[in-house]
């Protein structure tokens, strides 16, 4: 990973540096409506409204898994040697 300096002498991280960041060791769970669920899985079948769902996104936010329990998409990222993280 290269780091650079701006004008203010910070460092700075390339966006595609940044984003490859824990891909294949971290994941994070995001509870989402059934709403939003064709945004990150397209090929979904179409959902009751208002459901509450989570999904298994990998560090650079790719879809893994959908579910309607928190448990089922934590213990999904343990069988895959996957961290999983908090976002805040």
């Amino acid at each position: 990973m290269n780091f650079q300096s701006n004008n203010h002498s910070k460092p700075v991280v390339d966006v595609a540096e940044l984003a490859s960041l824990g891909v294949g060791q971290m994941a994070y769970v995001k509870p989402l409506e059934s709403d939003e669920v064709a945004r990150l899985f397209p090929q979904a079948p179409k959902l009751q409204p208002g459901m509450r769902l989570f999904a298994l996104l990998s560090a650079s936010g790719e879809p893994i898994l959908l579910t309607d329990n928190h448990d089922a998409a934590v213990a999904n990222a343990w069988a895959h040697d996957l961290t999983t993280v908090s976002l805040h």
